[in-house]
């Protein structure tokens, strides 16, 4: 069994005012913190790893397949592995919470 503290994880602006913190990583998944900054988009991307995630300050708006769906804090969300997807924080506080990656996803590729 491996403990880290959230203190501990080292956090990377993987796109302009999108932050993301590394928790903890398995051979299964991973956990992932994040905030989302007012005013910021995470682009279209897609990636192999079903991602589930849990809000937990704020609201975003996520972009699926031309649909805007508002995910706000207690809400949980289900990404399926392969489906493009982008969110814009257009509210007036950070937007805040966890996903969980299975297969773990250890290096978001967004820079690339």
């Amino acid at each position: 069994m491996e403990i880290r503290s959230s203190d501990d994880a080292e956090t990377t602006e993987a796109v302009a005012d999108v932050h993301l913190s590394q928790l903890a990583s398995g051979e299964e998944m991973s956990l992932q913190g994040y905030t989302i900054d007012v005013g910021a988009t995470v682009p279209e991307h897609s990636h192999p790893h079903e991602q589930a995630g849990l809000a937990t300050r704020g609201e975003v708006v996520f972009i699926v397949d031309g649909e805007e769906r508002v995910v706000g804090a207690g809400d949980t969300y289900v990404i399926p592995g392969g489906e493009p997807h982008a969110v814009e924080n257009r509210g007036d506080e950070p937007f805040e919470g966890v996903d969980v990656f299975s297969p773990p996803r250890t290096d978001p590729d967004w820079q690339d």
